[in-house]
């Protein structure tokens, strides 16, 4: 163990020059990241399950290796991944935004417990893939609890026009880049329905205490949720149409049933997923979340976007922060 430790020392305190990455996902995600890794002069190799190549061969000399698909293929895609002699000075780095419906967990405790000599890394913040892929300006947040993993996946990404931070809460960076796919349903609801500048400024605000709530409860810092990953990501998620969980809470307020949007939509809108898993782990922990409630009775035709906003409206009144814990 000492002498794994040792080996991960070594690379990680190594100065960048030409690193090789293995991405796995070559949606619209990983495709960018791949772009981001290629504009700084790395080697880039891109798999999915569609590859001519496979897990094995896309691994075999990798330095970092960089998962970014979706919520429902990581535990499969880390056990195939077990097979493999991964050295312990790997990094791997999650870029998923979702949980895991079986065990409630994030995907960097999916990778973690799979690979428990690896250093993982968690990548989120408001990176919406389009504007990446066009060489727009974008900021984003590296976390781990291994400060030298998250600093060496920060030089090989960083750039001009990518702008890396890095932070000692994986968790935190996780929730929250996980959790505003929520939101952002509910954002698109209120657009959809155009109640105004007004609402979505509120649901948006209030939206950001109850994940904090959440994050917090589950061992997040709450400082972490007003950085990048949390209300940056937020932010632009909740307000850009490029955003698959915006287009499905627009939609449905458009009349439109969650098979339609689902099946029209191009890419996984994780938010319809971690509902689910968020109401259930919210439940057993007994954490209150009364804006993703709603959007799971939504998601689940229990009442109509209109009604959600009223429900929202009509409860009890309050102090801001009273019930921030």
């Amino acid at each position: 163990m000492k002498e794994a430790s040792k080996s991960n020392d070594s690379l990680i305190r190594a100065p960048v020059r030409q690193a090789t990455l293995g991405i796995l996902g070559a949606g619209a995600w990983g495709t960018a990241l791949a772009s981001l890794a290629r504009h700084n002069g790395h080697q880039v190799y891109l798999w999915s399950r569609s590859s001519p190549q496979t897990l094995e061969e896309v691994l075999m000399e990798v330095e970092l290796v960089v998962s970014a698909i979706s919520m429902k293929g990581v535990s499969l895609t880390a056990n195939k991944m077990q097979a493999i002699e991964l050295p312990a000075n790997v990094v791997i780095v999650t870029a998923t935004k979702g949980l895991d419906s079986q065990t409630t967990h994030t995907p960097s405790q999916i990778w973690q417990a799979a690979f428990p000599n690896n250093p993982i890394v968690v990548l989120s913040g408001p990176n919406l893939s389009k504007e990446i892929e066009q060489g727009l300006p974008a900021a984003t947040v590296v976390a781990s609890t291994n400060l030298k993993a998250a600093e060496l996946v920060q030089r090989v990404l960083a750039s001009e026009r990518f702008r890396v931070y890095t932070s000692k809460d994986p968790i935190g960076t996780e929730l929250g880049g996980t959790l505003k796919n929520i939101i952002a349903i509910a954002a698109g609801v209120c657009d959809g329905l155009h109640l105004g500048t007004n609402a979505k400024s509120a649901l948006i605000t209030r939206a950001l205490t109850e994940i904090i709530r959440v994050g917090t409860h589950l061992g997040a810092q709450t400082e972490t949720f007003f950085g990048l990953s949390g209300l940056g990501d937020m932010l632009a998620t909740c307000n850009s149409p490029l955003s698959r969980n915006y287009q499905v809470g627009y939609n449905l307020a458009q009349g439109q049933s969650l098979e339609e949007i689902l099946k029209e939509l191009q890419g996984t809108a994780e938010g319809v997923n971690t509902t689910s898993v968020l109401i259930d782990l919210a439940n057993r922990e007994q954490i209150r979340v009364p804006i993703a409630w709603q959007v799971y009775r939504l998601l689940n035709n229990k009442i109509t976007p209109l009604e959600a906003v009223e429900a929202l409206m009509e409860r009890d009144l309050k102090l801001e922060f009273s019930d921030l814990f």
